[in-house]
């Protein structure tokens, strides 16, 4: 039996999982996935620590990325399994925001974060002579520490604003975890001036960034195309092509999620997007840039290899 108690100041998260075999199905899937995306992005990180090979500016920001998708899963898919295990679907107000704060910075975070992977392949590419000069590592730390605030702030803005709204007496968000857009349709007033400031954050930190994105890489196909070096086309198309995966994978349902205003959006379909942006993203990201990455492989090849003759 569910339970459903709360306090005045508890939200309900309606969640997932339908309560029926199609839900325990959907939660050993998730569970899965969960225990992939911890293994892959932590085999990520430790294996570009490991490897003086990955030592590059391209593969740092590979490792963040890791970093921030091991902390976004486990940021929403811990709780989501928790209520589903023990039948209590409540959160607290601060717990709420909490969650919904660390949600929004790793979110805009990594769309930054990708944005700077894409320019470290356009000036690997495009001006391979000045590499050294345009992403050295006070560079890389510069971007990693610009994602990482820029993230914070509009995550703070955004989640104070949600916890000082007053809120109806029903208090149940059709989601698995604190989306803010899910929890203003419980608001007892007219929120159409933060829906507008949802659309132009939304419009700055995701569509902006995915459009020089798409600049960049039309300048690198262009560089590829005149490459004289059959090998060399070959790495730069693979290094790029995974990399658009990673991009598109992550921009297009985000996007497309909290740019619709709030008539145009059904729960279902919300919470059908977010499990793609949220979980699926997290655990594919890893397996993408190691499949479609010959770098990678060899250095994996390479720690097992270190690995075994020190057993020996």
């Amino acid at each position: 039996m569910e339970n459903y108690n709360q306090t005045l100041t508890d939200f309900l998260l309606l969640g997932l999982f339908p309560p029926s075999s199609i839900g325990l199905f959907l939660f050993i899937l998730i569970a899965l996935i969960f225990l992939m995306a911890l293994f892959g992005n932590l085999s990520m990180i430790i294996l570009i620590l490991l490897d003086t090979h990955l030592h590059t500016p391209m593969y740092f920001l590979l490792s963040q990325l890791s970093l921030m998708d091991l902390n976004y899963i486990s940021t929403i898919v811990p709780k989501m399994a928790s209520n589903y295990l023990f039948g209590n679907k409540s959160i607290s107000l601060i717990g709420c925001g909490v969650q919904s704060f660390l949600f929004l910075t790793l979110a805009v975070a990594e769309a930054l974060l990708l944005t700077s992977m894409a320019y470290d392949r356009y000036v690997a590419i495009c001006f391979p002579l000045h590499y050294s000069i345009h992403m050295n590592k006070k560079v890389c730390v510069l971007m990693i520490m610009g994602s990482w605030t820029i993230g914070s702030i509009n995550s703070c803005a955004h989640t104070v604003y949600a916890l000082h709204i007053p809120y109806c007496q029903s208090r149940a968000i059709n989601h698995f975890f604190c989306d803010v857009p899910a929890m203003l349709t419980l608001a007892c007033m007219d929120t159409w001036v933060y829906e507008y400031t949802v659309f132009v954050s939304t419009t700055l930190l995701i569509v902006f960034p995915f459009i020089g994105i798409a600049c960049s890489y039309g300048h690198v196909l262009f560089a590829i195309c005149h490459m004289q070096s059959t090998e060399g086309r070959k790495k730069a198309y693979s290094t790029c092509s995974t990399h658009l995966t990673v991009v598109t994978f992550y921009y297009a349902p985000f996007a497309y999620t909290y740019l619709r205003p709030r008539s145009l959006r059904s729960p279902t379909e919300d919470k059908a997007l977010a499990v793609f942006y949220t979980i699926l993203t997290p655990m594919l990201n890893p397996i993408i840039y190691s499949l479609r990455n010959k770098e990678v492989i060899e250095a994996l090849r390479r720690v097992i290899q270190k690995l075994c003759s020190v057993k020996m």
